[in-house]
């Protein structure tokens, strides 16, 4: 195989593995919030992130952002992608949302970007495109709708602050995307990343230290749930995140996010023994078909 080849199998098996890897990201909360609250749990999965990260950019020789106007965009990229996504969800299954249906909402995202991305970074979708985007929003509905049980009340379990700050998360990881798209186009990979990790650290941090008791039970489940979201969610599935983003267009990329459901209910079928019937099979098919109509056609920009 040419190096040309490599590179281009590389290519097309970037969306792919990063939805892998992202879709952990709800099984790791599932995992891990029983021993820490969300914010400090997040808190410390940043300062851990941030401690290998830094030499491994002074190790590359990577360079860093240029300006303080590129820093406070990134910063702020890195509030809403890390912070106010991630802060959003966990937060909410902290407060008792199923995890399955907080990944139906945030999965709401590509819906949201590709309304946004027509006034903000003059996107126009192709007709096929959108079709692509309502199919994938039939899809994770299919999905997480058949795992519910009969006369079981969707949300039921929890209260309006878990479901505004799940609703945040869809916000942010959006207006994140969206933004970085627009802002951060100049953003060196590795230590930009760094930069979007302090930003939400910080205010992550502040949110522990004013609404937690910041109690962890340090038991061998939570050191390894943390192990994995720092090197393979924060480090490795992040990186994939920005790679794609700055190669990609914001729409395309946020479709990826259709599939995370899919995904994940397979994976709590796997560890958590959750049933997966015909409805929930049917709704993953729906849900790929709608990602490949919508990351085949590349979108127009308006004139």
């Amino acid at each position: 195989m040419t190096a040309q080849r490599r590179r281009q199998a590389w290519l097309t098996a970037m969306p792919f593995l990063f939805v892998a890897l992202w879709s952990t990201g709800f099984i790791g909360a599932k995992f891990g919030l029983p021993y820490a609250e969300p914010f400090t749990f997040l808190f410390i999965r940043f300062v851990l992130t941030l401690a290998l990260l830094v030499p491994l950019v002074q190790l590359m020789g990577g360079d860093w952002p240029k300006g303080a106007p590129l820093w406070g965009h990134i910063a702020v990229s890195g509030l809403l992608v890390h912070g106010a996504y991630l802060g959003g969800v966990f937060y909410g299954i902290y407060q008792g949302m199923p995890a399955g249906l907080a990944s139906l909402l945030v999965g709401l995202q590509p819906l949201l970007t590709a309304i946004l991305a027509g006034p903000l970074l003059n996107e126009r979708l192709k007709p096929t495109q959108w079709m692509g985007l309502a199919l994938g929003l039939a899809g994770i509905v299919l999905v997480l709708g058949g795992k519910l049980d009969p006369g079981m009340h969707l949300f039921e379990g929890f209260g309006l602050g878990a479901l505004a700050s799940v609703l945040v998360a869809l916000i942010g990881i959006s207006c994140g995307t969206l933004y970085q798209k627009r802002f951060c186009t100049g953003m060196p990979l590795l230590s930009g990343t760094v930069v979007q990790y302090l930003g939400a650290g910080v205010v992550l941090g502040l949110g522990a230290l004013l609404f937690e008791e910041r109690h962890v039970e340090w038991t061998p489940t939570f050191l390894l749930t943390l192990g994995w979201l720092v090197l393979v969610l924060s480090i490795s599935a992040i990186l994939l995140l920005m790679a794609l983003i700055k190669r990609g267009e914001a729409s395309r990329v946020a479709s990826l996010f259709y599939l995370v459901p899919p995904v994940t209910a397979l994976e709590a079928w796997w560890l958590f023994d959750e049933q997966l019937p015909l409805t929930s099979l049917v709704g993953m098919a729906i849900a790929i078909t709608g990602v490949v109509l919508v990351v085949r056609g590349r979108p127009s920009a308006r004139s």
